[in-house]
């Protein structure tokens, strides 16, 4: 079962792509996932200068920073079916094309409504790249071993791009203006566009009946609203609140009657009849569950690190890296560890062993422990990435070929979901449990103990106002109040993460192998037509 068969090594020599040129087309692809995944982070340490130069309100300043992952999220369910339909290489070089005007024009901002502009359309672009990539390895790789390394590469590339962007803004910022963090994106998109139209071959899913540009947009508009509502939550916003319930609710709507929708449809724009299937389902829950858990741990992680025990930004990221580089590790490892033990165990492994390092990390207090943050920051890297490799893996491989583009969109977006969820329900455990502390300090006011109760920094400040020793017993209570409630945070994140473990036990105990039918000369396309292919695996 585990071996490379016969008929599916003549598979690989029939499909675009084949051969050594297929190794080729997933260096471009990287090339692709390693832009996107940069820009997604590269903006937060040039935030400061920035503010500083555009002077954008309160509302201005938050919409600069999420504009990009909300109309990101909310676009990859389009853009993914869209690239099944048109063609997922042609989607692909579009969004390269509108990532780099995009570029130039959030580079060159002069204020904070062209910048906010310039961030929405990287998030267009950024939309049509993400699903395309999946999709096209998927394609390129028919056979689920060797894909199964491409993906292995491919997300040790995203945690790269993801730990590289924070440190490449530091660099340009120490050099250049804001603007260059944008500006270097311009010539690797324009080496791009002719590489990946020389290279990378088109498919296309299954071209029957028409698009439904309704169900498209309907699946926009109500993830728009769901992630803006997940996203408000995680800033503090009160659950109430009508700019927080309201797009949540219409979010919700909205993705119900798209549901319904494509349950009536002959020619659905996404198949949910994958959902059928328990490995896809499966999957996608457990992508949720393990970015839930990951996202909130390493916000509260980079609190603790600077606001605890008073790192520096530059010294709390180098903190971090080990996270990183086991997340690499892993992603590198992966087809061998999916090979050798089989989706099911594999992730549940993945899930027990996160949720093991996360236990460990509960011993950290408010003197700085060096060797077990290493320790429980490579465990929690490793364990979240070989959990992420299987149940992305897995999802990709249950999905039918011409539902490719939607697949990975949908793994994509539970993956946004799961990372805005997280932050939203793991932030209102860490404030539930610190807002007692400080707000039961004797001698400080109702007032200043309420506005302590906010958030650590905020205790700081207000504990430099007040002085004397009711400053420094109200900042002592709200640092041990923050470690305390880290602490209850992390058994709330160990917990959801063995219920992912149990999740994971619904996935198939072995990595099927066996090759799918080989195609007919008809269903192989030319490396520059934009043909049907009938590669499934």
């Amino acid at each position: 079962m585990y071996g490379t068969t016969t008929a599916s090594a003549g598979l690989r020599r029939q499909a675009p792509g084949a051969g050594a040129s297929r190794w080729v087309v997933l260096v471009v692809l990287c090339l692709s996932l390693l832009l996107v995944a940069v820009d997604a982070t590269v903006l937060h340490v040039a935030m400061p200068a920035v503010t500083e130069d555009l002077k954008p309100s309160a509302v201005e300043l938050l919409w600069i920073v999420d504009t990009y992952p909300l109309v990101c999220a909310s676009l990859l369910i389009l853009f993914g079916t869209l690239g099944d339909r048109i063609g997922r290489r042609r989607v692909l070089l579009l969004g390269y094309g509108l990532f780099g005007i995009a570029s130039g024009a959030a580079a060159l901002a002069q204020d904070a409504q062209v910048l906010i502009g310039a961030r929405a359309l990287l998030g267009v672009g950024g939309a049509m790249i993400m699903p395309a990539t999946l999709s096209i390895l998927r394609h390129v790789f028919p056979d689920r071993r060797e894909r199964a390394l491409a993906i292995g590469i491919w997300s040790a590339v995203a945690a790269v791009g993801a730990a590289v962007g924070p440190l490449l803004g530091g660099f340009l910022l120490e050099h250049f203006w804001w603007g260059s963090v944008f500006l270097i994106n311009i010539p690797l998109m324009l080496v791009s566009l002719p590489i990946g139209r020389l290279l990378l071959p088109e498919s296309t899913g299954d071209p029957d009946g028409p698009w439904d540009v309704v169900g498209a947009l309907m699946a926009a508009a109500g993830l728009f609203g769901a992630v803006l509502g997940v996203k408000r939550l995680g800033g503090g916003e009160p659950p109430l609140d009508p700019f927080t319930l309201l797009p949540l609710l219409l979010g919700a709507a909205l993705l119900v009657a798209f549901v319904r929708r494509q349950r009536g449809r002959a020619h659905p724009l996404v198949d949910l009849r994958m959902f059928a299937r328990p490995a896809f389902s499966t999957s996608v829950g457990c992508i949720v569950l393990a970015m839930l858990a990951l996202v909130g741990l390493e916000l509260i992680a980079a609190q603790y690190l600077q606001l605890v025990l008073h790192l520096s930004p530059l010294q709390t990221g180098l903190r971090l890296l080990p996270l990183t580089f086991a997340a690499m590790a892993a992603g590198l490892l992966g087809s061998k560890m999916l090979a050798r033990f089989g989706p099911r165990l594999m992730v549940a492994f993945g899930f027990c062993l996160t949720a093991g390092s996360v236990v460990m990390l509960t011993a950290m207090g408010g003197r700085d422990n060096a060797t077990l943050l290493l320790s429980g920051f490579v465990l929690l890297g490793f364990g979240i990435e070989t959990t992420l490799f299987g149940a992305y893996e897995s999802m990709l491989s249950e999905a039918p070929h011409a539902q490719a583009g939607g697949a990975a969109a949908i793994g994509e977006t539970s993956y946004q979901l799961g990372a805005g969820i997280g932050i939203a329900l793991l932030g209102s455990v860490m404030n539930a449990a610190y807002a007692p502390g400080p707000s039961s300090v004797p001698g400080v006011p109702a007032s200043e103990s309420a506005a302590a109760g906010h958030s650590l920094g905020e205790a700081y400040e207000v504990a430099d106002r007040l002085g004397g020793a009711r400053g420094a017993a109200l900042r002592q209570a709200a640092r041990d109040s923050f470690v305390h409630g880290l602490h209850v945070t992390l058994l709330v994140s160990a917990g959801l993460l063995l219920l992912g473990a149990v999740m994971a036990l619904r996935l198939p105990r072995v990595m099927n192998c066996e090759p799918p039918p080989a195609p007919g000369p008809a269903a192989v396309p030319a490396p520059r037509e934009a043909a049907d292919s009938r590669v499934s695996a």
